[in-house]
């Protein structure tokens, strides 16, 4: 005799998989009653390969998954598969027992059985864990749009918008979501997941792999095989994958085994490999407005109001609303987040909104790695061209507060002394080297003051841009046919050997210092380009802009 693992009765041997079949109702051992295999005429244990109790159950039971492959339910309790009991049985982690082994002697089986049967029925709603969870959840993640109607700023999935009508359509195209953080990318794909038929997976390069990404890949073209439903793969952060690991998109997508939906923060133009932009199409999400944004939290306002049991601070009203959208920086979540903070600030006794507002906290908006770092540096670099100090000192106080390298803006700015001062006025570049030797010596955050100086006085000098055109203009003679090998001429090489010298370099040149004010007649362009002149006589431009012709009249 065994022990059941489940209902803790005593069972023979032989019929302990047969009495967890019938959910421990049958073939249980009776000790007053005698044994069946004491009696000559007991009938066999088995007919036709089946045993014989197999005529008690149901014709259904004959296709069930065997007891050793499945779990036992009780009427009340989910009991653990067999499997889990044997290991319950053997915590020192040995070989696992079969039942027709028995649970082994100090087994421990019976104790979780009884254990098992006094507990509770297991509750099948489990809505109480779903509203806790839900509270866990930060608004933004709650306030999800969940069809394209609510989201806000985005022309390209509103009414008109291209992108939508080729969701609506079911024709969407392998494609890269651009736009900066808060933008509605993820929104988007997410959307697009249930608007669609398709078959949706969804995964972030900063978390998965190459490996992964084929076993996808595999899944994706047996089920279009299979059943003909296409796969929509959305890749998060697609830009943080490197160009070989994008490569293994290459084949699928232009294949049409999946359809590639990725979002990137970067430009894809920098980011993403030549060969898989050209396999996709390109749509630029735009910044959401101030007004977009307070749009999207008074929508979430509304929806806390709606669910929630106390009611939302009076505080929470539209002008700090409004505020919290200019925070913001077009970034719906970063809005959110705000939100968020804002209504756990007003439950406080005596809060006023200041406090809220004081306990809110900004960071610029600024990625030195980024895109963000090429156009503020672009933006105070045409500001200076523009003699225009103030946006100078807006764009240098914005990079400087982000933690911006002092020395890449020193380093602009010896640019931009010779590049758009120039000639007009050569003491500007010996202050830029200066600016440049300063901030290296003292650091931040006395460098920024040198830095205010040389930008400053870069915006008030004059402008010239005559040395500079004038090399552009013989770098735009090299690139025409056969200019970049034309001999220099005989008389301008230099003639270190004998050798050279009897070929003729050097001949007949006639060193300047020695002649009156070091003026003589050479050539010294190569004979192709005698006459051609790269440096222009005007310092500036002569095309007038329109814009002050007007304001004039």
């Amino acid at each position: 005799m065994v022990e059941c693992p489940i209902c803790s009765k005593q069972v023979q041997q032989v019929r302990i998989n047969d009495h967890i079949d019938s959910q421990c109702k049958d073939f249980i051992f009776d000790s007053s009653a005698p044994p069946a295999s004491s009696s000559p005429c007991a009938p066999p244990t088995q007919s036709n390969g089946f045993f014989s109790s197999a005529q008690k159950r149901p014709p259904s039971s004959f296709f069930q998954t065997p007891s050793t492959k499945r779990q036992a339910v009780p009427s009340k309790v989910l009991a653990p598969s067999v499997s889990g009991l044997n290991n319950m049985a053997n915590p020192n982690g040995g070989m696992k027992r079969t039942f027709d082994e028995g649970p082994g002697e100090g087994s421990s089986m019976g104790e979780a059985g009884e254990q098992a049967e006094d507990r509770p029925p297991v509750e099948t709603g489990p809505a109480i864990k779903r509203t806790k969870t839900n509270k866990a959840v930060p608004l933004a993640e709650r306030m999800r749009p969940q069809n394209l109607n609510d989201v806000f700023g985005q022309d390209l999935v509103g009414p008109q918008g291209v992108l939508r009508s080729l969701i609506e359509s079911d024709r969407v195209p392998s494609m890269i979501l651009w736009g900066g953080s808060g933008t509605g990318k993820t929104t988007i794909a997410r959307c697009i997941a249930q608007m669609v038929g398709s078959r949706f997976i969804e995964l972030n390069a900063t978390s998965s792999g190459v490996a992964e990404c084929k076993k996808l890949f595999a899944e994706a073209e047996n089920d279009l095989r299979l059943t003909g439903r296409k796969t929509i793969i959305f890749c998060d952060e697609i830009h943080r994958f490197s160009k070989s690991q994008q490569d293994v998109f290459l084949k699928p997508v232009e294949a049409g085994t999946i359809t590639l939906v990725g979002a990137t923060t970067e430009n894809p133009s920098f980011k993403v490999v030549n060969a898989l932009l050209s396999r996709c199409r390109t749509f630029t999400l735009q910044k959401l407005t101030t007004e977009d944004v307070n749009r999207i939290l008074l929508r979430a306002l509304q929806m806390e109001q709606s669910t929630s049991s106390t009611p939302i601070s009076p505080l929470l009203d539209a002008e700090l609303l409004s505020y919290l959208s200019n925070f913001s920086d077009g970034d719906a979540r970063t809005a959110l987040n705000l939100l968020e903070l804002a209504l756990s600030l007003s439950i406080q006794q005596n809060t006023t909104k200041a406090d809220i507002k004081a306990a809110l906290t900004k960071t610029l908006v600024y990625d030195r790695a980024g895109d963000q770092h090429y156009d503020t540096i672009s933006a105070f670099h045409k500001s200076v061209r523009g003699s225009d100090p103030d946006a100078a000192l807006y764009y240098l106080a914005r990079m400087l507060q982000s933690g911006e390298d002092p020395l890449f803006v020193a380093r602009r700015m010896v640019v931009i002394a010779s590049e758009d001062v120039g000639l007009a006025d050569n003491s500007l570049l010996t202050l830029a080297t200066s600016t440049y030797t300063a901030t290296q010596q003292i650091g931040m955050p006395e460098a920024r003051i040198p830095l205010a100086h040389c930008a400053v006085a870069l915006c008030l000098a004059p402008k010239s841009t005559r040395a500079y055109r004038g090399l552009n203009n013989a770098y735009a003679a090299l690139r025409e046919p056969g200019v970049a090998g034309l001999p220099v001429p005989i008389h301008l090489r230099n003639a270190p050997t004998r050798l050279m010298r009897e070929l003729g370099y050097g001949v007949a040149y006639k060193y300047n210092p020695n002649y009156k004010d070091g003026k003589v007649r050479q050539d010294y362009l190569p004979d192709d380009l005698l006459g051609r002149r790269f440096l222009e006589e005007r310092d500036l431009g002569i095309e007038v802009d329109p814009d002050l012709v007007m304001e004039d009249g």
